[in-house]
C-alpha cells in the first residue's frame, strides 16, 4: 500500500469514526431534550396544583389535572402520567408521590425511570428501582388493581 492509499483509508476511517460518534450524540441530545420537556411540563403542573391547593385546600382530582395538562408546554413528553390524588390522605407526608410519569430511552447515556411529583411541589428524576422501592409501600391494592385493569 503506498503513501497516498494509507491517507486516503486513514481520512475514510476518521469520517466514518465521526460519523458514528455524531449519530450517538444526535440520539442521546433528542433522548435529553424529551427528559428535559417533560421535567418542564411536570414542573407547570406543580404551578397548577399548588394554586389549586392554595385555593381549595386539598389536591385538584384527577379529572381536573386530566382537562389542564393540554395546556401545559410538552405536557405530550410526558407519556402516560400517573396522578394519585385519590389515594392520598389529609394526614399524607409533604414527600408522598402525587404523580409520576415513566420515561423509557434507548439512549446509551440516559437510563430508564421516572419523573415524579411529591405532594409539596418538588419534581425530580429517580432511577427505575428507587422509584419501585419507594412506590411500593405506599401503594393499597386497590391502586395496584386499577392500574392493572388500565
Amino acid at each position: 500500500m503506498n503513501k497516498r492509499q494509507k491517507a486516503i483509508l486513514i481520512e475514510f476511517i476518521t469520517v466514518i469514526i465521526v460519523t458514528v460518534i455524531a449519530v450517538v450524540a444526535m440520539i442521546n441530545f433528542k433522548d435529553w431534550v424529551n427528559r428535559s420537556e417533560a421535567m418542564g411540563a411536570m414542573k407547570q403542573l406543580v404551578q397548577v396544583v399548588l394554586k389549586y391547593r392554595k385555593e381549595h385546600s386539598l389536591v385538584p382530582p384527577e379529572s381536573y389535572v386530566n382537562e389542564i395538562k393540554r395546556d401545559l408546554t410538552g405536557w405530550a413528553r410526558l407519556g402516560n402520567l400517573r396522578y394519585r390524588a385519590q389515594w392520598i390522605d389529609f394526614d399524607a407526608t409533604p414527600d408522598e408521590i402525587l404523580a409520576y410519569a415513566e420515561k423509557k430511552y434507548s439512549s446509551s447515556l440516559l437510563r430508564d425511570g421516572y419523573i415524579v411529583l411529591r405532594l409539596n411541589g418538588r419534581v425530580e428524576w429517580m432511577g427505575k428501582q428507587e422509584f419501585e422501592k419507594l412506590l411500593a409501600p405506599r401503594q393499597s391494592k386497590m391502586e395496584i388493581d386499577m392500574l392493572r385493569r388500565r
